[in-house]
């Protein structure tokens, strides 16, 4: 080939990609691995810059288009809006691209994919939704906008984040997500699978957390499943620091040589660590090459990958043959993107409770703009927008009360953010701000008088005013009145009055105000968790290591925001309370919440509001759910919405005044109290009940939920066949009618359940929806299709996906618990089949239900199971023992067991209870033979085998069958002690006595 066929567009892709990869050497391919890739002057290969931030806007980069966070634009259930909004975004990052092409790189990372299991996660906001199959389909729209519908070339390069099992920011980085195979196949991998099949995402974001007890950088699940999905080649990225935890924080290898070799081997491409120096990253390989933990083959299976992306990108072709080169800055925050952020705000309010303030009066909302004389508009973000971490920098702000004003021209519309205003008083004086736009120290001086300490009060200084605006978890911003600045501490941990809000990566302008015994308070700076003192000059410092040594205020009390904000609402026809948190504070990345509470001053406020005036309606704006238990039975009407971005003020009021109808529906269940959440770190949806699909209760809320102005009828429902094939498809119509006197919207949704089956079923699941706008009196009929291969469960027992031979309930309604119409539908699938012991081992991660044991890693790529506690125990459902066993190995390990070893015990039908029919012994140190048993050593064969894992040597141990069991019947592995780990169970007899698996060597 000539030295410039890399350069020549009409060869193929992969002739193209050989052939620059093969004038590369080998140190310019170790280059290219780190985040910013450097460039190849010789050979006209520019410097290329993995991640840009798009998850809801073109990020981190200054003024762009800001939709609503992602859980609002899930809440539209509208993928083409979704698509749309993708193009946008992918159009802006073209348009700064060809601006500043070394700042601003074509791969971006979005869209976030991980299922909203727990709505107590910090980052709640970057998901779409608790389903994972709405979650692939939403994901996939944004994924598709994003790269955009050429033949040819990339608009961008979307990346999924985050893969896999991620869901807490507590302990993120050592904390390992319990993913059983049927959690992992039916509830992890296919919101990620959905938009690489589909050809819309090119590449993934390995997550920080472990799988299993095995980072999710070294998962085997990147090559021998998601690169599996695709003939297209997959770019896969590291997060941030994430493989230097290998052999760092997650003591998972010895050192950072062995960690990067061993991410590269698992697939990891792109490495992204230590900021924009890559001489790390080039160092820590190229010792691995010099070692021998990586093969040269290694490195180029990776550039080729990365290679591949640029050439998609049409980095190396004529700009004319690219339509996305053309793209300029003029289309950042350009008109239609407005309109686009308008649209996609408005559709995703949703409307969760519309009842009558006044009985007999009719539903709050909409409200009559024509009888409005006055409107107060309440709360913390009544008139604000925050931005939140993966935000864009906001063109323009249109609040609430901007909206509200706006579409009520005639009316006059007053505002209270309801927060308290005090002075924080010491021995010596008061706290004063300076009233510079800019802001300054803030300084203790002379009192100031105020109704607490004078009989005739001046009127106090606004210098000495702070507002008090409670977020969460005792957490407050202090606001200083004399320039409408935040109060933070900087790197110094001087306070200052000149922040806009709480804001950064380190949220510097956040408190507690911690009593102490004494009757005073002290200022607790959580970022620097230090605290507040008065230092000889009368300057504030956070510096004062504990609560001791802070200086003591006098939180006084000057003026009660609820109290205010109750007057207000007294003279107001309406009142409008917007409350919510805000999204760098409680609830963010590297913090979760602790509970689902309102703040309680936020509660205290609406309380308030609501006693002065019965036509208050509830606007919450926030990035997760919140269980609103009081308000749903005392507030007549409650909307929802994410953040939603710069238009959101104006979509708000469109909706509350009935222009617009609430056109959003959950993607999250609203529990009505944490207590029905398992812990945070509990990922199996399947035994904690978890989520719409599982849970029992009655959910405050429940996932599709949301209210229309207009009502609508479901008739006629049909389907296309009642009895279909594991491979067939059928069409579920059913026709819909507005029964109202408004046009209003409705999303149809299609929910199936399996009515019998081997394992434990969901109890609904989404199959289908359909959105849909009609005129009152207007029908439709809605079709959706139904494939008997969407009706799959993973089946432990044949490793495989299944779909059984059973009977299903079709169901069409408003949400998963409001469904109006059912019908049935056979399916010919596959009958269910007892586990065949003396055919192959039973691996016991393949198990089906377990109590007080976890998975972790036994080798490169496969698991075991651990005894987390004395008692443990997993079941193995439907064992035939027809053939007759005899005889049973397992391969076990262990560390810190008890010095006179221990033994495993294989019980019938009941764990504890059950008849014991086999004993397996297990010597206290598993590099040494048990004298109870033989047994083939497999000395230095680890579980976690040659890249850690920390459970013990392993080998097969011969144990005791000690009755003779016919039948079907559920057999218990019982664990004595904890720190057991087992592999499998390999069981003999039968006629010839033949063990299972042996012909294969076992699992």
């Amino acid at each position: 080939m000539s030295e410039r066929t890399y350069l020549d567009p009409d060869r193929p892709l992969d002739v193209r990609v050989d052939d620059l990869l093969g004038q590369l050497t080998l140190d310019e391919r170790i280059a290219l691995l780190h985040q910013y890739q450097a460039p190849v002057p010789r050979l006209g290969l520019p410097a290329f810059r993995t991640g840009t931030e798009a998850l809801h806007g073109l990020a981190w980069l200054g003024p762009a288009t800001v939709f609503p966070q992602a859980v609002g634009l899930g809440s539209t259930w509208n993928p083409e809006l979704l698509r749309a909004v993708g193009a946008a975004v992918g159009d802006e990052v073209r348009g700064l691209h060809a601006k500043d092409p070394t700042r601003v790189g074509l791969n971006v990372w979005a869209p976030v994919v991980n299922p909203l299991r727990d709505p107590r996660w910090g980052r709640n906001e970057e998901g779409y939704a608790e389903d994972p199959w709405l979650t692939g389909v939403l994901g996939t729209a944004y994924a598709r906008g994003l790269r955009g519908d050429h033949p040819v070339y990339l608009r961008t390069a979307p990346t999924l984040k985050h893969f896999l099992g991620y869901n807490n920011e507590t302990d993120r980085c050592t904390s390992s997500s319990n993913l059983p195979p049927r959690v992992l196949h039916e509830y992890e991998l296919p919101a990620f699978r959905t938009p690489i099949t589909a050809g819309a995402a090119v590449a993934v974001m390995a997550s920080y957390n472990l799988v299993n007890g095995r980072p999710a950088h070294l998962s085997p699940l990147i090559n021998n499943e998601l690169r599996r999905w695709t003939d297209d080649e997959v770019m896969v990225v590291g997060d941030a620091s994430a493989v230097s935890n290998i052999a760092g924080a997650q003591h998972f290898l010895p050192d950072h040589p062995s960690g990067y070799a061993a991410a590269l081997r698992a697939g990891i491409d792109s490495f992204t660590e230590d900021d924009s120096d890559p001489a790390p990253t080039v160092a820590r390989i190229g010792e691995a090459l010099r070692r021998g933990l990586l093969d040269e083959s290694d490195v180029e299976t990776a550039v080729r990958r990365l290679l591949t992306i640029r050439f998609r990108l049409g980095e190396f072709d004529p700009p004319e043959r690219n339509p996305y080169t053309a793209v300029t800055t003029d289309v950042i925050n350009c008109p239609a993107h407005q309109e686009l952020a308008r649209t996609a705000a408005r559709q995703s309010i949703v409307l969760l409770r519309n009842t009558d303030a006044v009985p007999g009066a009719g539903p709050l909302l909409p409200l009559d703009p024509g009888r409005l004389r006055r409107v107060a508009v309440l709360g913390p973000l009544a008139d604000t927008l925050h931005e939140d971490w993966y935000s864009g920098t906001l063109p323009y702000a249109v609040t609430a009360r901007d909206g509200l004003a706006a579409r009520l021209a005639d009316a006059t519309v007053t505002h209270h953010t309801g927060a308290d205003r005090v002075v924080l008083r010491t021995a010596d004086g008061a706290v004063r701000a300076t009233d510079h736009p800019d802001g300054g120290p803030l300084r203790c001086s002379a009192p100031v008088r105020t109704a607490a300490t004078s009989a005739e009060p001046g009127t106090v200084p606004a210098d000495a005013l702070f507002e008090v605006f409670d977020w969460g978890q005792d957490i407050v911003a202090l606001r200083a009145l004399a320039n409408q600045r935040h109060v933070g501490a900087d790197e110094t941990g001087l306070l200052v009055n000149d922040r806009p809000g709480p804001g950064g990566w380190v949220v510097r302008e956040t408190f507690r105000i911690v009593g102490r015994p004494g009757g005073d308070s002290v200022l607790h700076h959580l970022a620097s968790d230090r605290y507040v003192r008065v230092d000889s000059d009368g300057v504030l410092r956070a510096d004062a290591v504990g609560a001791a040594d802070g200086t003591g205020f006098t939180v006084e009390l000057v003026a009660d925001g609820a109290a205010g904000a109750a007057t207000l609402a007294a003279e107001a026809d309406v009142a409008v309370v917007v409350l919510g948190n805000h999204p760098m504070v409680c609830g963010r990345e590297t913090e979760d919440r602790a509970d689902l509470a309102l703040p309680p001053g936020q509660e205290s406020l609406l309380r308030a509001v609501r006693a002065a005036n019965p036509r208050t309606v509830l606007v919450v704006s926030s990035s997760y759910p919140y269980a609103l238990t009081w308000a749903d039975e005392q507030v007549p009407a409650i909307c929802w919405s994410a953040h939603g971005g710069q238009e959101y003020g104006a979509a708000l009021a469109a909706v509350l005044c009935g222009d617009a109808d609430p056109g959003g529906r959950l993607t999250q269940t609203w529990y009505r109290d944490a207590t029905e959440l398992p812990d945070l770190f509990d990922y199996d949806v399947i035994a904690t009940d978890t989520t719409y699909l599982y849970h029992r209760g009655t959910p405050l809320y429940p996932f599709g939920h949301g209210l229309s102005y207009a009502r609508f009828a479901y008739a006629d429902l049909r389907l296309s066949a009642d009895e279909v094939d594991a491979a067939g498809e059928i069409e579920v119509s059913v026709r819909v009618t507005n029964v109202g006197t408004r046009p209003g919207d409705e999303v149809v949704q299609l929910y199936t359940r399996q009515r019998r089956s081997r394992v434990k079923q969901p109890l609904r699941q989404l199959r289908g929806f359909a959105r849909v706008s009609l005129a009152p009196g207007e029908q439709t009929t809605v079709r959706l299709p139904l494939r008997a291969a969407d009706l799959v469960h993973w089946d432990v027992v044949r490793g495989r996906y299944v779909v059984e031979d059973a009977r299903h309930t079709v169901a069409v309604g408003r949400s998963s618990t409001d469904l109006v119409l059912t019908g049935t539908l056979t399916v010919h699938g596959e009958p269910a089949r007892p586990r065949q012991p003396l055919d192959a081992p039973l691996r016991a991660v393949d198990h089906d239900e377990y109590a007080g044991t976890a998975s972790l890693p036994d080798g490169p790529d496969d698991a075991a199971v651990v005894a987390r506690e004395a008692g443990g125990w997993i079941r193995f459902s439907d064992v035939d023992f027809g053939a007759g066993v005899t005889g049973v190995t397992a391969r076990v390990g262990g560390r810190d067991l008890p010095a006179s070893g221990t033994e495993l015990l294989l019980r019938l039908d009941d764990p504890v209870q059950g008849p014991i029919v086999g004993t397996i012994p297990v010597a206290p140190d598993a590099d040494r033979q048990d004298a109870a048993g033989s047994g083939t050593d497999t000395r230095g064969d680890h579980v976690g085998g040659d890249e850690g894992g920390g459970g013990g040597l392993t080998r097969e141990v011969t144990g005791t069958w000690c009755a003779e069991v016919t039948g079907v019947r559920d057999l218990y592995l019982f664990f004595t002690a904890a720190g057991v780990t087992v592999s499998r169970l390999t069981f003999s007899g039968g006629p010839d006595g033949a063990r299972s698996g042996a012909s294969t060597g076992g699992a």
